[in-house]
């Protein structure tokens, strides 16, 4: 028998892992007395408790933390002479790693600390503690393996060696941190036999090695990140408020440097990797097998676009190491996603073909039209993800999305928590990664396709786009926050930069939280329950207005009115066009689907046919919301090992998907009407 959901397996993967075994093993330099630099490895955090949380407000106000000194500039100037470090070269590497942000002293998910992302495993694995259980396990997930150690995951201690700083201080204070990657950068150099150099392009050797890559093509696209963002050059305010600006630079990288680091070319079938040149992707395939008694795993053959078209991409945290991420990828007992991208230094692996289904994203409708990556992080901890994988991931995507045609939007670069339950019993189980603390707006700006105000008040459509630096919802039951409640109440997150902004019931911070039926049975009742997407909006979603009242809006969400503040001065959404979706005339209600399958007729007499069963929302009439495309009526039928067998059914009817509430629904075309956008 198939492990069904209701067909399919759904994904369900632990919170943890555990810490895997290093990512790729430290490869050591050509040059003698020369270790591996980087290879870092994913660092370990707590389990996402089930324990739903209180009610609360949203709050803009963050943690105060250290400043990277008393100007965020001088700390790179002073940096980079006391080092002798071109300076172009040591702010562009730090954009390269962290945008010059000290993330509150938190490592990153491969245990990079502060604005040059200075590794310390040990002190990140000591930190977590033993993994915790949580709503999300799966205990025939693979235990936790042995943390690696060693130079290569600890480019603290050189840093504290070469400054005779304290390793606590190099991983808490900015202005410290900046200086530690100094020396390390400049250490490379000399390792290299470039010391001394002043042309930022001979510097490219150990810009390659700060990367961390052992692969060869990775440290490459790494170091030509760097050298490009030189040469345009950036200004930013900081996570804590200081400016920072690398002027923009001409200059010319000399590559002959990547040689003397005597990095690995990727060998393994490259010719099947699909991706953007440049990148040095690897090709680490998913098995497909058989498992007997019928069984397979742990995807599927099939023949898209020929077939069906490729319509979504679906974004997803990995809930793990990268290690064991890529351990489960190749477990034909398991279930599978397209790419897996690291977090140190946004190495990627493919292990699906793109015209192949995969397992991921927990329905068997958006599996059969999509492609998923798997992104090194969790979806519960503010620790962030690196510049580098964001960049890598938005060139893949661009290149999918180039390749499938698929519009850069939200309506077609999903979340996996955008994703719909395929019927009532199954959308409270449906996962909400990548989470609230993925920054969609800035994943957007590197696809190209930012999130703008086109519009007036009069169209009456917004974006929801809050400041991803300032906006700080009050959520709960974080990883960092492991055990029982305090004093009764849920213990709170920290006030962690996010894309999502909570909805109440009327315009006051006091409000009730909306109710979702679907995620939280029997009565609804959402909290702020960091796993809880029931009353709550990211970036880039859109939604039809339904009320303004001062500095607040209101838009409808799940059926009902959700209220979000909302002021001028600090706005959290744009106006924006789009065509909205409304019940057709003297229809009181319409039904909301979590599939857009065919109608019974449309199947052969050997198919069973896949019931259209909606989902348990009500959509009234007198609410619009916003078209995301049309959804072609199919299934895509395959049950065997033998894809000769595989078959995709088509239907005459015709489905809208809408942005219903947190994830996107399916509605019959003949139940509604389409309004064009105004404004």
């Amino acid at each position: 028998m198939r492990r069904s959901f209701p067909r399919k397996p759904r994904k369900s993967r632990s919170l943890r892992v555990g810490v895997a075994t290093a990512a790729v093993a430290a490869a050591a330099l050509a040059m003698s007395g020369v270790p591996a630099v980087g290879a870092r490895a994913s660092v370990q955090g707590a389990g996402v408790q089930g324990v739903q949380g209180g009610q609360g407000g949203q709050s803009t106000q963050g943690s105060t933390t250290a400043g990277v000194s008393a100007s965020g500039q001088a700390a790179f100037v002073r940096a980079a002479r006391e080092y002798a470090v071109p300076l172009p070269v040591l702010l562009g590497v730090s954009y390269l790693e962290t945008r010059w942000d000290a993330h509150q002293g938190r490592p990153s998910m491969a245990g990079g600390y502060g604005p040059m992302h200075l590794t310390d495993l040990a002190a990140a694995t000591a930190r977590d503690g033993a993994p915790a259980p949580g709503e999300r396990g799966d205990p025939s997930r693979p235990g936790a393996t042995r943390v690696p150690r060693g130079p290569a995951f600890q480019t603290v201690d050189l840093a504290a060696r070469l400054t005779g700083l304290g390793k606590a201080t190099l991983r808490t204070e900015p202005a410290a941190n900046i200086r530690g990657g100094a020396a390390v950068l400049a250490e490379y150099q000399r390792r290299l036999g470039g010391a001394g150099a002043t042309d930022p392009g001979d510097w490219y050797g150990a810009v390659a090695a700060y990367s961390g890559a052992t692969e060869e093509t990775t440290a490459r696209s790494f170091a030509d990140e760097v050298y490009a963002q030189i040469r345009k050059g950036a200004t930013r305010t900081t996570d804590d408020g200081r400016r920072v600006t690398l002027a923009a630079t001409g200059v010319r990288a000399d590559r002959s440097w990547l040689r003397k680091l005597g990095l690995h070319t990727a060998t393994n079938a490259a010719e099947q990797v699909e991706c953007p040149a440049g990148l040095g992707c690897e090709w680490i395939p998913a098995p497909y097998q058989e498992l007997g008694d019928g069984d397979y795993g742990n995807h599927d053959l099939a023949d898209r676009p020929n077939s069906q078209k490729v319509r979504y991409i679906v974004i997803h945290s990995t809930e793990g190491s990268y290690a064991g991420t890529i351990r489960l990828a190749q477990d034909p007992t398991y279930v599978s996603w397209h790419y897996t991208l690291r977090d140190s230094d946004g190495h990627i692996a493919q292990h699906v073909a793109t015209k192949d289904v995969a397992w991921h994203a927990g329905n068997w409708y958006v599996n059969a039209k999509s492609i998923g990556l798997e992104h090194e992080g969790y979806a519960a901890r503010g620790d962030w993800f690196t510049e580098v994988m964001y960049r890598n991931s938005a060139s893949l995507v661009r290149y999918l999305a180039a390749k499938y045609d698929i519009p850069l939007d939200r309506q077609h670069i999903l979340g996996h928590d955008n994703v719909p339950g395929v019927t009532p019993g199954l959308v409270e189980g449906m996962h909400w990664d990548p989470g609230p603390y993925w920054d969609w707006a800035h994943y957007f700006e590197l696809l190209g396709a930012p999130f703008t105000q086109n519009a007036s008040s009069a169209g009456g459509v917004v974006t929801i786009k809050p400041n991803f630096a300032t906006n700080r919802p009050v959520f709960t039951h974080c990883e960092d926050n492991p055990g029982p409640p305090s004093e009764g109440r849920p213990r709170r997150c920290r006030a962690w930069p996010s894309s999502a902004v909570l909805l109440h019931t009327e315009p006051r911070q006091d409000a009730p939280l909306l109710r979702d039926v679907g995620s939280n049975p029997p009565d609804g009742v959402s909290t702020t329950n960091v796993a809880d997407i029931g009353s709550r909006v990211s970036t880039g979603q859109q939604y039809a207005v339904a009320e303004v009242r001062g500095e607040w809006t209101a838009i409808w969400y799940l059926g009902q009115k959700g209220w979000f503040f909302n002021p001028a001065d600090a706005p959290r959404a744009v106006w924006t066009k789009a065509t909205l979706v409304k019940p057709k005339q003297g229809k009181a209600s319409v039904q909301i689907y979590g599939r857009a399958y065919p109608e019974a007729a449309a199947y052969p007499p050997d198919v069973p046919v896949q019931a259209l069963v909606p989902l348990q929302y009500t959509w009234p009439a007198g609410q619009d919301y916003v078209l995301g495309l049309q959804a072609e009526a199919e299934y895509y039928r395959a049950v065997t090992f033998d894809p000769a067998d595989h078959q995709v059914i088509r239907g005459q009817m015709r489905y809208y998907q809408v942005q219903f509430g947190h994830r996107v629904g399916y509605v019959l075309a003949d139940d509604v009407d389409l309004v064009s956008p105004t404004g």
